[in-house]
């Protein structure tokens, strides 16, 4: 199971805004109603060119009675090792999405998520923060 990297708050926070940003401008060259991947693929892109470590679609498995079984999770996006992102194009983010995000920071035993739905007019309004 991948271990995701421990770090302080202030780097987290740091990391964060870095995403947030970037989210913001993929959105403003973008617009809502795209496809999650696309999304996907232009974010994962401009946290490169930002210097961020950024993997994409990361398996996630479940542990049940010591068994470690690959069931189909997958991370979005995973950032500098210690940052989930679960990305959304929806129209209203459901209490099932930011459960999603909880149970991958539980599998994980990680802290801090972002929930991003780029089917908004405002991204400042597709941004959830999700800590553990």
């Amino acid at each position: 199971m991948k271990t995701l990297k421990k770090i302080m708050l202030e780097e987290m926070n740091k990391i964060t805004g870095i995403v947030v940003d970037a989210a913001m401008d993929v959105h403003s060259a973008l617009g809502p109603g795209l496809l999650e991947s696309v999304y996907e693929q232009c974010l994962a892109h401009e946290l490169e060119l930002r210097g961020l470590k950024v993997e994409r679609q990361v398996a996630i498995p479940v542990v049940y009675k010591k068994a470690e079984l690959e069931v189909g999770f997958r991370i979005d996006l995973l950032v500098q090792d210690c940052l989930i992102i679960e990305l959304k194009a929806v129209e209203t983010v459901l209490p099932i999405h930011e459960a999603q995000v909880f149970t991958y920071l539980r599998l994980t035993d990680s802290r801090v998520g972002l929930l991003l739905n780029f089917n908004v007019v405002s991204m400042k309004n597709g941004i959830k923060r999700i800590i553990l």
